[in-house]
């Protein structure tokens, strides 16, 4: 379940000055990662040090906060061997300055760890990072809500990613 308190890009933009075309653009290639998938599917997703700098940009560094509300383990397995697997959810929320919040569940697994305290750190941090992205993409497009649009995902295959741009000396 996703729990928004404001979810119109008007009432963003009137609490929070925010243009509503900012949040509505769609992100170039350069901020789009991808790996294989089930079935060899080609998955992408945003990176979870993309989405950070993206919020940083958008919002502002000092403009939006996260929190962990809640942390469910869904599965704990111990092998013959001693090896731990586990599953746990995580429900995240990104609240802006000005007050409005989105917020959603992120998962993540460990298989096969040594030790309970390897896999619980793995997995709760994949948990909490799948929660801040899939929080922070209800916000718009800008913020990776249009990862979740076929005809995008179509084209964005096709463009050329930008060349890295050199950071300025200070």
């Amino acid at each position: 379940m996703v729990s928004v308190r404001s979810n119109t890009a008007s009432c963003l933009m009137a609490l929070c000055s925010f243009p509503e075309e900012i949040l509505q653009k769609s992100l170039g290639p350069e901020f789009i990662a991808n790996r294989v998938g089930p079935g060899n599917a080609k998955l992408f997703y945003i990176e979870g040090r993309t989405a950070i700098n993206l919020a940083n940009e958008v919002f502002g560094y000092d403009g939006w906060s996260s929190e962990v509300l809640e942390t469910v383990t869904d599965f704990i397995d111990v092998d013959d061997r001693g090896r731990v697997s586990l599953g746990i959810a995580a429900r995240v929320r990104v609240t802006l300055k000005c007050g409005t919040y989105h917020e959603d569940w992120g998962y993540g697994s460990f298989e096969n760890a040594k030790t309970k305290a390897d896999a619980f750190e793995k997995a709760r941090k994949e948990s909490v990072t799948d929660g801040l992205k899939r929080a922070l993409r209800l916000f718009g497009d800008v913020m990776g809500n249009c990862i979740y649009d076929k005809n995008y995902l179509r084209n964005i295959g096709n463009m050329a990613k930008p060349a890295a741009r050199k950071k300025r000396k200070s």
